[in-house]
This record gives C-alpha cells, sequence and structure tokens, in this order.
C-alpha cells in the first residue's frame, strides 16, 4: 500500500490537487489488497485522482466507499475508472445518495467491467428515476460477472421492479439479489415472480419491507428454494460424473495393463518352452551320441573276444571267477530293474496326483464361472426391476398431471367460492411432490451404491481368478522343474552306471590279457576247456545282446516320457488359453454391465429433466392460474367501485328529488 500512497500523492501533483490527510491516513492503516474509504468526504479532485489511479491499480481487490457523500461529478468519474480495471471484486457504494447520472454511470460500469463480483448500492436513490434505472437494469441484464446486489432503501417503485425483472430474464451470473425496504408493491411483486422461472442462477431474494402480499413472498421462497435445489443438485451430478469418469479411466488403464502383463508372461513362456524343447532335443542328440559311441566301444570289444576266443584257453578256475563275475552283474542288473521299475512306479503317481490337483483347479474354476453368471443375472433381474420401477414413476408423474390439470379445471370453475380451498389443495400437493422427489434421489442413490459394490464385488472376484491362475502357472513351472531335474538325474546315473561297466569290462580285458600270456603253453592241452569257455563266451554274448535291448528300452521310455511331458505342457498351455479367454468374456461383459449403468444414469437424468420440466410446467400452470385470479379478483372489484359509483348516484339523485320535491318546504326545519 506504500506504493500505492506514493501515486496518488505523484497523481495528485500532477493534476494541480492537494492530497487529502484523511486519505493518506486510511491508505496507510489498510491491509494490502484493500482500500475502506468509509465515512470519508472525497472531493471532486480527489475522485478524479482515485479514478485514474484505479485504471492502473493491479494489486486492489476491494474497494470500500460507504457514506462518502460522493456528489454526482465524483461518482462518475469513480465509475469510469473502475471501467477499465479488471482486479477490483467488491464495491460498496452504500448512503452516497446516487442519482440520474450515478445510475448511468453505473449502467456503463456493469457493460464494461467484467470482474466486480460483489456490489453494494444500499441507501441510495436510483429508483426515482426511471430512465437512468432502466438503463442500469438493461446493463445488469447485459452483465456476467457479478453474483451478488444489494439495492436495499433505494425507492424502487413497481415500474423499477418490472425493470429489474426483465433484467433478471436475461442475466444468467446473478445469485443473490436483496431489494428490501423498497416500494415493490403488489404489481412488483407479481412481475418479479413471473421472471423467476425463466431464471435458473438466482437462489437468494430478500423481499421484505415492500407491501408485498404473503402468497407472492411465499412463490418467490418457492422458486429460490427450487433454484437452490438445482444448482445444488447440478453441482452433485457434476461431481458424481466427475468421479465416475476418473474411476472409469482408472479400471481401463489397470485392465489395459494387466492384459499387457498376461500378454508377456504368456509371450515369456512361449520362450521358455521354445527354449527347454531345444535344450531337451539338444540333450536327447548328446545321449544318442554317448549311446553309439557306446555301441562302436562293444563291438570292438566283441572283435576282440572274438579274436581271443581262437587263442585263449582258460582254466576251470578262471571260467570258475568269470562265473562269479557274471552272477555279481546279474544280481547288479536285477537291482538295477528293479530300482528303475520304482522310480517309474513313483513317477506314475506323482502324474496321476498332479492330474487329480489339475482336474480339481478345472472343476473349482467352473464353479467359480457359474457364480459369476449367477451374479450377472442377478444384475440384470435388478436393472429389470429398476427399469419397471423407473416406469412405474412415469405412470405416477402422469397421474399426478392428470390430477393437476383436473383441479385447475375445477379450480376455475369454483373460483370466487373456493379460494382458501385450492390455496390449500395446491400446497398439499407441492408439499407431496418435494417428498416424491426426495424419495426418488434416496431410492435413485440407494440403487447407485449398491451397483458400485456390485462391480467392486466382481472386480475383487477377477482379481482372485487372476491369482489362482498365476498359482497355477507357478506350480506348473515348479513341476515342470522337478520333472528336468528327475530326468537329469536318471540321465547322469545311467552314464555313472556304464561307465563304471566299461570301466570293468577293460580290467576284465586286462585280466584276460594277462591270462592269455600265462594260457599260451597249455593252449594244446585244454581244447575242451577252449569249447567250454567259447560256449560261456557265447552266453556273454547273449547277456550283452539283453543289456543292449535293456539300454533301448529305456531310451524308448524315457522318449515316452518326453513326449507325455510335451503333451502335459500343451495341455496346460490350452487351459490357460481358455482361462485367458473366460477371463476376456468377463470383462466385456462387466464392461457391457457398465455401458448399462452408463445408460441407466442417462434414462434417469432424461426422467429428471422430464421431471424438472413437468414442475416448470405446473408452476408456470400455478402463476397463469394466480394471474387469472388476480385478474378476476380486479374485475369484482371493478364491478363493485361501479356498483358503489351506481349507488351514490342514486343516493344523490334520492336527497336531490326529495330536497327539491314541495315536501321539503312544509317539513319543519331541524
Amino acid at each position: 500500500m506504500e506504493e500505492f500512497r506514493r501515486t496518488y500523492s505523484r497523481l495528485c501533483k500532477e493534476s494541480g490537487a492537494e492530497p487529502q490527510e484523511t486519505v493518506l491516513q486510511q491508505m496507510h492503516q489498510l491491509p494490502q489488497g484493500r482500500l475502506d474509504l468509509a465515512t470519508q468526504s472525497l472531493t471532486v479532485d480527489t475522485c478524479r485522482v482515485l479514478g485514474k489511479l484505479l485504471q492502473k491499480e493491479a494489486l486492489l481487490t476491494e474497494l470500500v466507499l460507504s457514506d462518502c457523500m460522493l456528489s454526482e461529478e465524483g461518482a462518475v468519474l469513480l465509475l469510469q475508472g473502475l471501467c477499465v480495471n479488471t482486479i477490483v471484486r467488491f464495491l460498496d457504494l452504500k448512503g452516497n445518495n446516487l442519482r440520474a447520472a450515478g445510475a448511468e454511470a453505473l449502467a456503463k460500469l456493469l457493460r464494461q467491467n467484467k470482474s466486480i463480483q460483489s456490489l453494494t448500492l444500499e441507501w441510495n436513490s436510483l429508483g426515482t428515476w426511471e430512465e437512468a434505472f432502466a438503463a442500469f437494469c438493461g446493463a445488469l441484464a447485459a452483465n456476467g460477472a457479478l453474483q451478488q446486489l444489494d439495492l436495499r432503501n433505494n425507492q424502487i417503485s413497481h415500474k423499477g421492479a418490472e425493470e429489474l425483472a426483465l433484467a433478471l430474464k436475461s442475466n444468467t451470473s446473478l445469485q443473490q439479489l436483496d431489494l428490501r425496504w423498497n416500494h415493490i408493491g403488489l404489481l412488483g411483486g407479481r412481475a418479479l415472480v413471473n421472471c423467476l422461472p425463466s431464471n435458473r442462477t438466482l437462489w437468494k431474494l430478500e423481499l421484505a419491507g415492500n407491501s408485498i402480499p404473503g402468497d407472492i413472498l411465499r412463490a418467490v421462497e418457492q422458486a429460490m428454494d427450487h433454484n437452490q435445489d438445482r444448482q445444488t443438485a447440478f453441482r452433485e451430478s457434476q461431481a458424481r460424473a466427475h468421479v465416475l469418469s476418473k474411476e472409469v479411466r482408472h479400471l481401463r488403464e489397470e485392465k489395459s495393463k494387466q492384459f499387457l502383463d498376461l500378454m508377456e508372461t504368456i509371450d515369456r513362456q512361449r520362450e521358455e518352452m521354445v527354449r527347454s524343447s531345444k535344450a531337451s532335443a539338444a540333450r536327447v542328440g548328446q545321449l544318442q551320441e554317448a549311446l553309439n559311441e557306446r555301441h562302436s566301444i562293444i563291438n570292438a570289444l566283441k572283435a576282440k573276444l572274438q579274436m581271443a576266443e581262437a587263442a585263449l584257453a582258460l582254466s576251470e578256475q578262471k571260467a570258475q571267477d568269470l562265473g562269479e563275475l557274471l552272477a555279481t552283474a546279474e544280481q547288479e542288473q536285477r537291482s538295477l530293474v528293479q530300482r528303475q521299475a520304482k522310480e517309474h512306479r513313483l513317477e506314475r503317481q506323482e502324474a496321476a496326483e498332479r492330474e487329480s490337483k489339475l482336474l480339481r483347479d478345472l472343476s473349482a474354476a467352473n464353479e467359480k464361472n457359474l457364480l459369476l453368471q449367477n451374479q450377472v443375472d442377478e444384475l440384470e433381474r435388478k436393472v429389470k426391476s429398476q427399469q419397471d420401477q423407473l416406469f412405474l414413476t412415469r405412470q405416477e408423474l402422469t397421474n399426478t398431471t392428470a390430477e393437476l390439470k383436473m383441479r385447475a379445471v375445477q379450480a376455475e370453475e369454483r373460483l370466487e367460492l373456493e379460494k382458501k380451498r385450492s390455496r390449500q389443495s395446491l400446497e398439499g400437493a407441492e408439499h407431496l411432490r418435494f417428498k416424491e422427489v426426495e424419495h426418488m434421489t434416496r431410492h435413485l442413490e440407494e440403487s447407485e451404491r449398491a451397483m458400485q459394490e456390485r462391480v467392486q464385488r466382481l472386480e475383487a472376484a477377477r482379481l482372485s481368478l487372476e491369482e489362482e491362475l498365476s498359482r497355477a502357472k507357478a506350480a506348473a513351472l515348479s513341476e515342470r522343474s522337478q520333472a528336468e531335474e528327475e530326468l537329469i538325474k536318471a540321465k547322469n546315473q545311467v552314464r555313472l552306471e556304464e561307465q563304471q561297466r566299461l570301466v570293468h569290462l577293460e580290467e576284465k580285458l586286462r585280466l584276460l590279457a594277462e591270462a592269455r600270456d600265462e594260457a599260451q603253453s597249455t593252449c594244446l592241452q585244454q581244447k575242451q576247456a577252449v569249447t567250454d569257455a567259447q560256449a560261456r563266451a557265447s552266453q556273454l554274448g547273449r547277456q550283452v545282446e539283453g543289456l543292449r535291448r535293456r539300454l533301448e528300452e529305456l531310451q524308448q521310455e524315457l522318449s515316452n516320457k518326453d513326449q507325455e511331458k510335451a503333451a502335459e505342457v500343451t495341455r496346460v498351455r490350452l487351459e490357460l488359453q481358455e482361462q485367458n479367454g473366460r477371463l476376456q468374456a468377463e470383462l466385456t461383459a462387466q464392461e457391457a454391465l457398465k455401458e448399462k449403468a452408463a445408460a441407466l444414469e442417462r434414462q434417469l437424468k432424461v426422467i429428471a429433466s422430464d421431471h424438472r420440466e413437468a414442475l416448470l410446467d405446473r408452476e408456470s400452470e400455478n402463476a397463469s392460474l394466480r394471474e387469472k385470479l388476480r385478474l378476476k379478483q380486479a374485475e369484482i372489484a371493478r364491478i363493485r367501485d361501479e356498483e358503489a359509483q351506481r349507488a351514490s348516484f342514486l343516493q344523490n339523485a334520492v336527497l336531490a328529488y326529495v330536497q327539491g320535491s314541495p315536501l321539503r318546504t312544509l317539513s319543519p326545519p331541524k
């Protein structure tokens, strides 16, 4: 405010006027953004300087000039400066006795200024000059920023009230209007009541102390309550629409994220399965190569045995050793067969348990799908019941409108006899209408809350299904990893056993070579022993063939297990795809439910708008009935006046006749 004081002093010096000390003191004492010059007598020069200052000031938002005894010229200069200002929001001109010039300056201010929201004009004389006040009302009709206007004690007549009513029909921003303690009267009150149905922003109108009948004041209060309810309902609907749009946007984003995450997980699983299939194929190839190498080694050993058969002559003791070795090999082979049979049985049991677990999961998922379908059916039934209720409310509205029309016809027929009864019936109908509107709004809010809770429950069910799907995927991956580990263990065990057997056979060959060197000297003597050894060698060949066939059977079993695992993986993949399809169908069903809810909300909005239009029609009909009643009352009053005039004329004629008759002369004096 110090800069404001310096600017004020500089402008006073430039215009050749002395700055007022009282104004400077008020500028020094007041807080920032507010200038209070109440009860300070301002000269014309001070008003001119303040008008120039207000054209450039960008920090002042409140200006109080109440009881300043402004002259016409000073008020015009101040208001001209405010026409360009875009910062001031509050203007107080109370008790300045503004007249015709002030009203015209205020009209210019309202036409040009777009920032003032509150204007106080109490204790002025704006209503005395009808043309100037009409210009002020025309500017008020064109203004789109003013929200609060105080016109108390301004000597506004019924004509000024009619001009204000015309302005209120076009104005779309004014919310509070104070017209207390004027001279509006019956005609002005009727004009204001007739303009209120076309104005939907004004929610507070004070008319006390204007000699207005009580029924008009009640009609004004009802219109204000109606506008206030409309504004509150509009704000609530906007807030609800904003919240619903946010929730819908959030749900869409979450669904898109979940769908993208699901697709990424499916792609990763596919890549992992491809990699695992490639790795298993590489491992099978390596195992096949190792088996081929072992077959070649066995063939080489067979050739060596065949070459050694002709030159070797084994003794009976060494033959017994070989028999013992063969017995131990048979025992080892039997133990291996038993161990492999046990492992095969365990694997079959685990596979059966997995199949039963997957079947249980499938049955649980089917039951959940049935529950969701039942919930969807219940929602559809409830939507149908709500539609039936809406249809019943529409029928009730049509019935009430028909009853009101019948009552209006009966009121026109019995207007002169039953005024009080018609007023009571109208008040009862208004009270019932308000109760019905409140009941409908409560019912609609309860239905909206129920729908939101059901949507939340469906979302929770969907999340639980997704969690179960993720758990099933994790279980399948863990089972697959366990099966791969068991396969690797079995292959490593077979490989170790084959290596041990090869080492044992090499040791046997070494011993046989040493025995060959020792038995060359006794070869000719033991031909029979050679034939026995050949027979035993043939038995060993048969045993080797049996071992080779066993290896082939083990390879076949391994390939069958790989095929079973691949089939199980494909089956799990198909089940996951089916579950994804079901989830997508549920998502589409939920979107359809949301669309139905939106359609129901739109229908409710249409019904509410129709109901509001019907209420407005009823109000217009009531206003027309009141106007007809007023006209008939005026006609009755006119007829009574005419009858009174006629009676006075007859009385005067009779008196004149009596005074002019000859009996007058004969009558004694009074």
